[in-house]
């Protein structure tokens, strides 16, 4: 258990720390007061306060955290106009989140999804310049019989180029590109001689395990690979390079991960892939097991997902208050108090929806429950 939870506890505060810092950081930059500084809900392990009386604190709850400003009735920053004015003077008054100008305002709260893709890039970066990418090219060296690959028209020793329009540049991008469709037919397209050829294939989904030995549904086209002359290409980026590859994986990772949480709403994908704290507790320590690369590696994939999913338009996180930052826009006017906080109830239910189903998929991922 200590395996899990220490690698887990670990991910999650780092995580969750540059997250909170975005918007900690545009909110000093702007002025506003910032009160509590908080990794994790309930009840405070311990902390401390700086110069400009921020309490910073560990709280025992770690699945989140919050950073709240100065005269805030609570972590969510909607708070009446009319009292602010009578209960603050002017000086007071000029760190108050909600009097800020709406692009500060903004900024404050896009600063905690900004940070973590910011996080995925230092590491992607990090990674490209001082360890180093594979380039190695992915040959075909076996399509099994009477498998999807074989009846889609692959062959042996057939190099595979792209899959789905994403450019194969690794042996190891294959089997992640297959992963991640959410088609129902897969586009390949493979170098074949001197000629440049597009096959669609079909793919099998059955109960496998990933490399981890989580059992998963897994979509498998029947192919083994190989490398091309049986030559590892893996080399180390310069700084341009490191930042272009870095901010490619980013953006694959979150449109990828937007195409399959959509096709699961609209029932095309699996959804009992997805988990919840349970499940990122048990992937970390196995993860964790492998070594320092393979542990950071996961902290970026983590990071951008934190950021996806704070962005989406459901009240209480943070894309729920760019939404209502947009009706403030478009409206010329805040929405009123009741109206948000009848949102919030909306969100609050929304959430816990989410909760209970991604722990009932965790639950029967370490087998607690058929």
């Amino acid at each position: 258990m200590l395996n899990y939870l220490l690698p887990f506890v670990i991910l999650i505060l780092i995580v969750v720390f540059i997250h909170e810092y975005g918007h900690y950081y545009f909110a000093k930059k702007y002025g506003v007061g910032v009160t509590d500084f908080s990794i994790g809900f309930g009840k405070e392990i311990f902390g401390w306060n700086d110069k400009s009386g921020t309490r910073w604190k560990i709280c025992w709850i770690p699945l989140g955290g919050y950073v709240k400003f100065f005269g805030d009735r609570n972590v969510y920053s909607q708070a009446d106009h009319k009292e602010i004015l009578e209960k603050y003077n002017e000086e007071e008054q000029k760190k108050l989140f909600i009097l800020k100008p709406l692009y500060q305002r903004t900024l404050i709260v896009f600063g905690g999804p900004l940070a973590n893709f910011l996080l995925a890039l230092v590491i992607f970066f990090s990674i490209y310049t001082f360890i180093g990418k594979d380039f190695t090219p992915a040959v075909i060296n076996e399509v099994q019989k009477d498998s999807p690959a074989m009846v889609g028209g692959l062959k042996q020793n057939d190099i595979i180029l792209e899959i789905d329009g994403n450019k194969v540049e690794s042996i190891m991008d294959v089997s992640k590109f297959i992963t991640m469709s959410t088609d129902e037919i897969i586009d390949f397209k493979i170098k074949r001689s001197y000629d440049e050829l597009i096959f669609k294939v079909k793919p099998n989904t059955v109960l496998g395990e990933d490399n981890l030995g989580n059992k998963l549904n897994k979509r498998i086209v029947g192919i083994k690979l190989g490398a091309y002359n049986n030559e590892i290409n893996h080399i180390k980026l310069g700084p341009a390079q490191s930042i272009y590859h870095a901010v490619n994986e980013v953006y694959y990772v979150s449109i990828s991960s937007l195409k399959y949480i959509g096709a699961m709403i609209f029932g095309k994908a699996d959804t009992s892939q997805l988990g919840g704290p349970i499940r990122i507790a048990k992937i970390s320590g196995q993860v964790a097991e492998f070594g320092i690369l393979a542990f950071i590696s996961m902290m970026a994939y983590i990071s951008i997902s934190l950021g996806l999913v704070n962005l989406f338009p459901i009240p209480m996180l943070d894309g729920g208050h760019l939404m209502f930052y947009a009706f403030e826009k478009v409206l010329g006017r805040p929405l009123s108090q009741k109206t948000q906080e009848g949102f919030f109830r909306i969100g609050l239910f929304i959430l816990l929806s989410l909760m209970l189903f991604t722990t009932f998929n965790d639950l029967k991922d370490i087998g607690l429950i058929n």
